[in-house]
């Protein structure tokens, strides 16, 4: 994708709710009663590279093409969206394909990588091969100051608009943008967290939307390849709202990201950047 083939733009919000859920039947232990109820659905998405497969996904069935750029991008097989070049999606029910054509440099790279991942909504790390690539050598934030704390206030509440796949069927996480005037601009969803990142990324890349200054905010709790992912697409700030791991914040301070835990009862906790002097 570059500025010459761009890919079509993303909606703000996403809208395949039908094909994202399907009720199904079950029955109260107790009385034996029929009831029918909405399942979250997910599909295997088997990922190829100018013609070579590369991984194998089980996500949500919805914008898809804003996760195969925020894939591509968070997990270091291009280094921007100007590196991807086109994306064919195809195939139906539970098996679908993306087809992704990289710049050469890009292309080079993954080969020599030799990176064969079997995904997962558990763990985004699945098939890394070396401490190396679960470990890389990523830039350091220029820094940014934290966001004011009322753009925090209330904050759980407010990005439930952005999640009708969870609040028709549950079993999915998000990720939500707010930009740098503290308006939430749009909202992914996804059974795997890591995947809802991705999409939010993706989504954001491909509408074009400024992320400086501006906040990236995952309902999962935050590990180290959520860091990682935020690190590559250069988001600053970082809110969760489950803890982070001791790994995941050691990295959100050595790259100087902001990283705060967003308690449900509590005030917001800041863990990067620690005080002076503080561990």
């Amino acid at each position: 994708m570059n500025t010459k083939r761009p890919v079509c733009k993303a909606p703000l919000v996403s809208s395949a709710l039908p094909q994202a859920s399907q009720n199904y039947s079950y029955y109260d232990i107790d009385t034996s009663v029929p009831e029918h109820n909405a399942l979250a659905e997910e599909v295997a998405l088997a990922i190829a590279y100018n013609g070579i497969s590369q991984a194998v996904m089980l996500v949500s069935p919805t914008d898809l093409e804003d996760f195969v750029v925020g894939f591509s991008i968070g997990s270091g097989i291009v280094a921007s969206a100007d590196e991807i070049y086109d994306i064919k999606l195809s195939g139906s029910g539970s098996a679908q394909q993306a087809e992704v054509q990289i710049a050469s440099r890009a292309f080079w790279n993954l080969k020599t990588q030799r990176r064969q991942m079997a995904g997962t909504s558990g763990c985004g790390l699945c098939g890394v091969e070396a401490v190396e690539q679960a470990l890389p050598d990523l830039a350091i934030l220029p820094g940014t100051p934290l966001p004011p704390a009322a753009w925090l206030a209330g904050l759980r509440q407010r990005i439930g608009a952005y999640q009708p796949l969870g609040q028709h069927c549950g079993a999915v996480h998000a990720a939500i943008f707010m930009d740098n005037q503290g308006q939430l601009r749009l909202g992914r969803e996804d059974i795997g967290r890591h995947n809802a990142l991705d999409k939010l990324i993706g989504a954001l890349i491909r509408e074009g939307i400024d992320h400086r200054g501006g906040v990236a905010i995952v309902t999962s709790r935050c590990s180290l390849e959520l860091i990682q992912k935020v690190l590559r697409a250069g988001i600053q700030t970082l809110v969760s709202l489950s803890s982070p791991t001791g790994l995941a914040l050691q990295w959100a301070r050595r790259h100087k990201l902001n990283l705060i835990h967003l308690p449900q009862h509590s005030a917001p906790r800041v863990y990067s950047p620690a005080l002076e002097n503080q561990a």
